[in-house]
């Protein structure tokens, strides 16, 4: 292919563009829907629409996933999923139904061998293996207000979830199997396996881990709280939008600058999280309320210097889904970047001064020698 010689300066100035260009587009939802039972081989079905924002995708992927068995409670996030538990006890009665109606989600999800994800990622990319699995189960019991562990069994390699119930599991098909810690009851649910129909119930267990040694994970140490939601309801979403807007793209470390934005159709007082990147993770900068209009503001110092991306969400509600707003670019100076520019200043004007000097004393020495 011949490369013309404007091209250097075509791409130059396109790099150019994009860098100073203060705001980017932003990404779509993830939507899924599942099928879900009024009750275990029942007849009524309900679908269950839910929708994630790129933003929380994204705050989840950037997190580490790296963590040892004894910090493994940390993949566990119920504040995230909290309105797919709501949702569930809107048609389950009890525990029990509750419990199996979160297996009949996981049991639709495409088994796929993996590295250990957070729940949100599990929805998001639609497939996940028995730990990834059992993070999200346990997750939606827990945000359902269920007592819940991780049963991990070493000798096999598999994860799946411990639930406690106020009575014994009454639609189990076979064999009831539990495992005892500090007194309470945990009953196997198994979240691998496919036709969501008939699959695994909770107090049934594979054959090939009954009565097999399992530790006991506990979840105290799981996320207490999540800078977003998914938005999830039984009718389908309405799309929604998310403004925002920055007084300025450049300043000074210790500075202010103003987020602001608004929601549209208008919701009014609803939460609005503000992320921010400076290099590869995606944090959390506040959560805000929206007002009666549906609009936000918030003064934010950044508190180092740098190239920040900002963006703002809100994660949507029974009616509509979430949304991003676009990624707009902050550049910030840090301190130290203004002190080396006025040493440069201070000595570029001493070292002038001294040429101009060295200069006018040579000039007065070739008059002097002259005359």
């Amino acid at each position: 292919m011949a490369f013309s010689r404007s091209a250097p300066r075509v791409v130059a100035a396109l790099w150019v563009i994009v860098f100073f260009m203060p705001c980017h587009c932003s990404a779509a939802n993830y939507i899924y829907s599942y099928w879900l039972l009024d009750h275990p081989g029942g007849s009524s079905r309900y679908r269950l629409t839910v929708s994630v924002t790129s933003s929380l995708f994204e705050y989840y992927l950037s997190k580490n996933h790296y963590l040892p068995l004894s910090e493994f409670a940390k993949f566990v996030t119920p504040n995230a999923l909290k309105p797919i538990a709501e949702d569930l006890w809107s048609i389950y009665e009890n525990e029990e139904d509750f419990a199996n109606g979160v297996l009949m989600i996981l049991h639709q999800i495409p088994y796929e061998e993996s590295n250990t994800k957070y729940p949100i990622e599990t929805i998001v990319e639609n497939k996940g293996d028995c730990d990834t699995f059992s993070c999200l189960a346990a997750s939606i019991m827990k945000a359902g207000g269920l007592e819940v562990v991780l049963l991990y069994y070493e000798a096999e390699s598999h994860m799946n979830v411990g639930v406690h119930l106020q009575q014994t599991p009454q639609d189990a098909r076979s064999d009831i199997y539990s495992y005892s810690y500090q007194g309470k009851k945990y009953y196997v649910a198994e979240c691998t396996g496919g036709k969501w129909q008939e699959g695994w119930r909770v107090g049934e267990c594979p054959e090939e881990f009954e009565g097999a040694s399992v530790t006991i994970i506990t979840l105290e140490t799981c996320e207490q709280q999540s800078p977003g939601e998914v938005s999830s309801s039984y009718t389908s979403l309405v799309s929604s939008s998310i403004s925002l807007a920055l007084s300025s793209t450049f300043m000074m470390q210790g500075q202010g600058v103003t987020i602001s934005g608004s929601i549209s159709p208008l919701r009014s007082y609803k939460n609005v999280t503000v992320y921010f990147r400076l290099g590869s993770s995606w944090n959390s900068v506040e959560t805000l309320v929206t007002d009666a209009n549906g609009s936000y503001s918030y003064v934010w110092r950044p508190s180092s210097g740098g190239i920040y991306y900002v963006r703002a969400s809100w994660s949507g509600d029974s009616e509509y889904a979430g949304a991003d707003s676009s990624t707009c670019r902050l550049i910030v100076i840090p301190v130290y970047w203004l002190i080396l520019a006025i040493v440069a200043v201070v000595i570029i004007s001493v070292t002038l001064v001294r040429v101009l000097l060295t200069r006018q004393a040579r000039l007065v020495a070739e008059v002097e020698s002259s005359l």
